[in-house]
C-alpha cells in the first residue's frame, strides 16, 4: 500500500507548513529590503532638510521687518538645533511603524482629511493655526501624489501582491506621500515654534523630502521586480487627464495650460511667484500657502468632470444640452453682461425677500443663482450655452462660498441674509479676477471678512440704533447698484467700512475699559476682604479673648485692613504695621505678672492708642464710639497690669459690642475704596452658620467661604480645558434653555484673583460674569457655544475643500 507521500495525491502537512513558512519569510524579507531602502534614502533627505532649514531661518531673520519677527525666527533656529535629533529619531520610528503595521495588515489609509486632531469637519472648523497646517499638508500631499503617480502606481500594485491581493493605494502605501506627511507632522510636534516657522518647516519638507521620493519609488520598484513581483507591470498609471481612448485632454483646457493669462480666463499657475517680493518673509509664506490652497480647490473641482466624455465636450458644461445640437461657449464679457442684467433684475426681489428672510429661503436663493445665470445666457442666443469647465468651477466655488455663509454659525441669521445678496457681485469679481481665492489681501475678500467679523457679536437687542446693520446694508446696496466691472469699488468700500468700525470701536473700547476697570476694582476689593478675614480669623481663635477686642478687630479694624490692602497692597509696610497692631492689642489685654511685661505694656500703650485712633479715623468711625472704645480698652489694660487673669471679659464695664452697629453714624469715606468698604452691610445676622466666629464681619467671613467653595468645585474635564484655553476677545453665544433667548458676548477680562470671566456685548456693556465651573457646564450642556475666530473666507475655503473631498467620485 502506497503511503500518502508516495501516491502524490496528498502533501505532507509538515512539508506544506515548511513551504508556507518559507514563503512568509520571503515576503518578510521583501518588506525589510524595502524598509531598509526607504529609511536610508529618506533619512538622507531629512538630513538635507535640517541643513537647509537652519540657513533658511537665518536668512529670514536677517530680512525681518522688526525685532519681534526676527526673534521668532531665531527662537525657531534654537529650537530646531536643540531637538533636531529627537525629531529625526521620532520620524524614523514612525516610518518603521508604518512598515510594521503594513506587514501585519494594521495600517489604515492615511488621508489628508483624517490628519486633523479636531472633531469631524463637515462644517465644523479648526482653529486658525491647525487650519493653516492642515491646508498646507493637504496641498503637499495632493501635489506629490499627482507628481509621482507613475512610480506610485507600480509600487501600489506590487505591494498589493505582497499583501496577498489586498488593495494598496497611495493613502495606505507605507511610503506614500500622505503617510509620510502624517508621520512628519507627528514628529515636528516636539518643536515649540510659531505657526509661521512651522509652515516654513513644512515647505522645506515638501521641497527636500517629498521632492526626492521619485528615486526611492524607482529603487523599491526595481528591488521588487528583481525579486519577481509583477516584473511585466508597467509604471504608467491611468490619470484623470486621459480619456477612454488614451488621448490626453484638450491642451486648451484652462486647468492644464499654465501659460494662459488672466484676461484669457485662465488661472495663474502660482500666484505667489507672480507677486512683487514682500518685505515680510512670513507674508510671502502665507501668500504661497493661499496659492496652494487655491490650487488644491482647483484640482478637486476639476476632478468632478467625467474623464471619458467626448473630447469636444471636455471643456464645456451642458446641463440641458443634447449632443449634436448647435452650441456656444460664452466668453467672459458675455458672462459678465448676463450677471449684470441678473444683478439689477434681482435687486428689488432681494430687498423684498430680505424683510422676511429665513435660513431655508436664503439658501434657496443662493442655490438658484447658477440656474438663473444659465437661463439668462440662453436668452442671448438660439444656440445652447455651454459654460467652460473653468467658468463652471468658478460659479460653483462662489456658490459654495455663499452656501457656507448662510450656514455659518458665527453670523446671525439677519446678517446671513444680508451678505447672501452679494453672491452675484462676488461671482463677477471671481470671473474678472481669479486671484480672489488665491490672494488673502484681495480687496473683495478683505471687505467680506471685515463685514463678517463686525457681525459676529451683532444682535437686534444690542444694536438698538441699528448703526452697524445699516452700515452693512449700505455697503451691500452700494455693490449691488454700482458695481459693474470696476473692482476698485471693493477697496473704497472696505476703507469706508473699516473707518466706520474703527470709530465705533474707539467708543466701544472706552465703555468696555470702564466695565473692566469696575470689575477689576471689585475683584481687588474682594481679595482685600479675603486677606483681611484670614488674618483676623487666625487671631480670634482664643475663646478667652475679650468681646471688646473681638469687636474692634472683626469690625472697624477689619475695614481698615481692607482699605490698607486696596491702597498699598499686601507687601507694604502699612499692611505689616496693621497686622502688628492686632498682635500687640491681643497681647496687651492678657495678664502681666512679670515686671518686664508691665514695663513693656506701659511703654506700648501710647503708640497702641494712637495707632487705633488713626485707624478708626481712617474708616470714619464715629468720634463718640471711638472714645468709649479707648476708655474700655484702658480698663482692660489696667486689669492686665494687676496681673490677675480675666475670667470673663464681660465683667469689665465695657459697652456691649452689639450697640456699635446701632449707634454707628453714616460713614463719610476718604476715597471711593473706603466708601465701598464702609458702605457694606456688616450685620452679624448675615454671617454663615458654619463660620465659627460670630463676631466677625459677615462680609469678611463670606469672602473666605466663597474661596473655599470655589476650590472644592473646580473640575478638570474636557470642557474645563476649553474654558481655560479661551483668550480675551473670544465670542460666545449664550442661550437660555427655558426661554430660548440667545445673546452673544465677548470675553473681555479674566480675573487673576477669582478666575471669573467677564463678558460684554458689541457695545462694550457687561452681559455676564461667570465662574470657570459655570462656563464649563454651559459649554457641556450647549447653553454656551464658542464662535470661531478664523476669518470667514479662510473658514469657508477649508470647509469647501473638505466638502469636495467627501463628495462621492463622479461615475465613469
Amino acid at each position: 500500500m502506497a503511503t500518502p507521500i508516495e501516491s502524490g495525491k496528498v502533501i505532507d502537512l509538515q512539508l506544506r507548513q515548511g513551504l508556507h513558512a518559507s514563503e512568509t519569510d520571503r515576503l518578510g524579507e521583501l518588506l525589510k529590503t524595502a524598509r531598509t531602502a526607504a529609511l536610508k534614502r529618506i533619512g538622507g533627505l531629512l538630513g538635507t532638510l535640517f541643513e537647509n532649514l537652519d540657513d533658511a531661518l537665518f536668512d529670514l531673520a536677517e530680512k525681518a521687518e522688526n525685532n519681534s519677527v526676527q526673534n521668532h525666527y531665531f527662537d525657531g533656529m534654537r529650537e530646531v538645533r536643540k531637538k533636531r535629533q529627537l525629531v529625526d529619531r521620532l520620524f524614523q520610528e514612525q516610518l518603521s511603524n508604518l512598515f510594521n503595521d503594513f506587514a501585519s495588515g494594521k495600517l489604515q489609509a492615511v488621508r489628508a482629511d483624517t490628519m486633523s486632531n479636531s472633531a469631524p469637519i463637515g462644517l465644523a472648523l479648526l482653529d486658525d493655526c491647525e487650519l493653516e497646517e492642515s491646508l498646507a499638508i493637504n496641498s503637499m500631499i495632493a501635489k506629490a501624489e499627482s507628481r509621482f503617480a507613475r512610480g506610485l502606481y507600480g509600487l501600489n500594485q506590487r505591494l498589493s501582491v505582497i499583501r496577498a491581493g489586498t488593495k494598496v493605494e497611495d493613502a495606505s502605501n507605507p511610503i506614500g506621500p500622505a503617510p509620510l506627511c502624517h508621520a512628519f507632522r507627528i514628529a515636528v510636534q516636539e518643536f515649540e515654534i510659531t505657526v509661521a516657522v512651522k509652515l516654513i518647516v513644512f515647505k522645506l519638507f515638501e521641497r527636500f523630502v517629498l521632492g526626492g521620493l521619485e528615486p526611492l519609488y524607482d529603487e523599491v520598484n526595481a528591488l521588487l521586480i528583481k525579486a519577481g513581483v509583477l516584473p511585466q507591470t508597467p509604471f504608467v498609471a491611468q490619470t484623470r487627464g486621459m480619456n477612454n481612448a488614451g488621448m490626453q485632454q484638450n491642451t486648451n483646457d484652462q486647468y492644464g495650460n499654465p501659460t494662459l493669462r488672466q484676461d484669457q480666463g485662465g488661472y495663474p499657475q502660482d500666484f505667489a511667484q507672480q507677486q512683487a517680493p514682500m518685505a515680510d518673509p512670513a507674508a510671502a509664506v502665507n501668500a504661497q500657502l493661499q496659492s496652494e490652497i487655491y490650487q488644491t480647490l482647483r484640482q478637486l473641482l476639476a476632478s468632478r468632470h467625467t474623464p471619458n466624455a467626448p473630447e469636444y465636450a471636455a471643456n464645456t458644461y451642458m446641463p440641458t444640452q443634447q449632443l449634436g445640437m448647435p452650441t456656444h461657449v460664452p466668453q467672459a464679457h458675455e458672462l459678465l453682461n448676463a450677471l449684470s442684467l441678473l444683478q439689477h433684475q434681482t435687486i428689488a426681489a432681494q430687498q423684498q425677500a430680505q424683510a422676511a428672510a429665513t435660513p431655508m429661503a436664503t439658501m434657496g436663493q443662493v442655490q438658484q443663482v447658477k440656474q438663473e445665470l444659465l437661463g439668462q445666457l440662453n436668452k442671448f442666443s438660439a444656440e445652447t450655452q455651454n459654460v467652460s469647465h473653468a467658468d463652471e468651477d468658478t460659479i460653483d466655488l462662489v456658490g459654495m462660498l455663499f452656501e457656507f455663509i448662510v450656514q455659518d454659525r458665527n453670523l446671525p441669521s439677519e446678517m446671513q441674509a444680508l451678505l447672501s445678496r452679494l453672491q452675484i457681485p462676488y461671482l463677477k469679481v471671481a470671473l474678472l479676477d481669479r486671484h480672489l481665492f488665491a490672494q488673502k489681501a484681495h480687496p473683495a475678500r478683505r471687505l467680506l471678512d471685515a463685514m463678517a467679523e463686525a457681525s459676529v457679536g451683532w444682535s437686534p437687542d444690542s444694536d438698538t440704533d441699528q448703526r452697524l446693520f445699516e452700515q452693512v446694508k449700505h455697503t451691500v446696496n452700494e455693490l449691488l447698484h454700482n458695481f459693474d466691472d470696476d473692482v476698485g469699488i471693493f477697496e473704497r468700500l472696505h476703507r469706508d467700512f473699516v473707518g466706520f468700525t474703527s470709530s465705533q470701536k474707539r467708543r466701544i473700547d472706552l465703555t468696555e475699559q470702564r466695565v473692566t476697570e469696575a470689575a477689576r476694582g471689585r475683584e481687588k476689593l474682594s481679595l482685600a476682604r479675603i486677606s483681611a478675614a484670614r488674618e483676623i480669623r487666625l487671631r480670634l481663635e482664643d475663646p478667652a479673648l475679650p468681646d471688646l477686642v473681638r469687636h474692634v478687630l472683626a469690625r472697624p479694624w477689619g475695614n481698615f485692613l481692607t482699605l490698607i490692602f486696596v491702597r498699598h497692597g499686601e507687601a507694604s509696610a502699612e499692611w505689616q504695621s496693621a497686622l502688628r497692631f492686632m498682635d500687640d492689642l491681643i497681647w496687651s489685654v492678657s495678664p502681666k505678672p512679670g515686671i518686664d511685661d508691665r514695663l513693656r505694656l506701659k511703654m506700648l500703650l501710647p503708640s497702641l492708642e494712637n495707632t487705633l485712633r488713626n485707624g478708626l479715623t481712617t474708616v470714619a468711625y464715629h468720634e463718640s464710639d471711638m472714645r468709649r472704645v479707648i476708655e474700655d480698652l484702658r480698663k482692660l489694660h489696667a486689669r492686665a497690669l494687676i496681673a490677675k487673669p480675666v475670667a470673663e471679659s464681660r465683667s469689665v464695664q465695657a459697652m456691649d459690642p452689639h450697640e456699635f452697629s446701632s449707634q454707628r453714624s453714616p460713614v463719610v469715606s476718604h476715597d471711593s475704596a473706603a466708601a465701598q468698604i464702609s458702605g457694606e452691610d456688616f450685620s452679624e445676622d448675615a454671617a454663615p452658620e458654619e463660620f465659627p466666629l460670630p463676631q466677625m464681619d459677615a462680609t469678611l467671613a463670606a469672602a473666605i467661604s466663597s474661596v473655599e467653595t470655589r476650590a472644592e468645585t473646580s473640575s478638570d474635564n474636557e470642557f474645563m480645558q476649553r474654558v481655560r484655553s479661551m483668550k480675551v476677545g473670544t465670542w460666545l453665544q449664550f442661550e437660555d434653555s427655558e426661554t430660548g433667548n440667545q445673546e452673544r458676548a465677548k470675553l473681555s477680562w479674566i480675573s487673576p484673583i477669582s478666575g471669573r470671566y467677564l463678558f460684554v456685548n458689541n457695545k462694550g456693556l457687561k452681559v455676564a460674569d461667570k465662574t470657570a465651573d459655570i462656563l464649563a457646564r454651559e459649554l457641556e450642556s450647549g447653553d454656551a457655544t464658542l464662535m470661531d475666530d478664523v476669518p470667514l473666507f479662510d473658514r469657508a475655503l477649508g470647509a469647501i475643500a473638505e466638502r469636495l473631498k467627501a463628495a462621492p467620485p463622479v461615475a465613469t
